[in-house]
């Protein structure tokens, strides 16, 4: 319940961004996170809100300071510094990923987006796919959310970044329901 709150705020100040109508449930966090492990190297996480997707990660044994959170909205990046202290938290736009230095390319285990891409124009969905690609190692796949029946990534933006995408799961127990996609390059 502590979540609703500023969750609330935070859609009534910009409903486009936050994109939903109610934060992700624990069923949704464990599909998404279900494939990474402590093994798997640092994590991108990008739009995690109020952090119920970095819970789940922790829950799996990730160690906090492994993460690396980033949220647009500046009374969510306070929330997630203030319940993650040992995670990076970046105040800041994650179409821009390619621009920051955050880690070394290649170095980066996986990335989970909370991010509204069927709202995003075609340029920010490159630009975060072109930020996250960068720092994801050769296995490192970016884990992705949906309400809408199919893969939010375009087939033609997939094609064009030499991107597959396959659907790891459909939770119900979801408001709304929602499917998971794991995105990697083609190899």
């Amino acid at each position: 319940m502590s979540d609703l709150l500023p969750f609330f705020r935070a859609w009534v100040a910009d409903p486009r961004r936050v994109s939903a109508i109610s934060p992700s449930s624990p069923a949704l966090a464990e599909m998404i996170t279900s494939e990474i492990s402590p093994t798997t190297g640092p994590v991108l996480e990008l739009g995690p809100g109020t952090g119920v997707f970095t819970r789940a990660l922790i829950a799996r044994g990730l160690d906090e300071g492994e993460l690396t959170l980033i949220e647009a909205g500046a009374e969510f990046a306070r929330l997630l510094a203030d319940r993650y202290p040992r995670a990076r938290v970046f105040h800041t736009d994650a179409t821009r990923l390619a621009r920051s230095d955050l880690y070394p390319e290649h170095g980066l285990g996986a990335a989970i987006s909370g991010l509204p891409l069927l709202s995003m124009r075609p340029r920010q969905v490159m630009g975060v796919l072109n930020g996250a690609f960068r720092y994801l190692g050769p296995d490192g796949a970016f884990y992705q959310f949906t309400y809408g029946p199919r893969c939010p990534v375009p087939i033609a933006i997939m094609n064009r970044m030499g991107l597959k995408s396959v659907r790891i799961g459909t939770i119900v127990r979801n408001v709304p329901p929602s499917s998971v996609y794991r995105i990697s390059r083609i190899s």
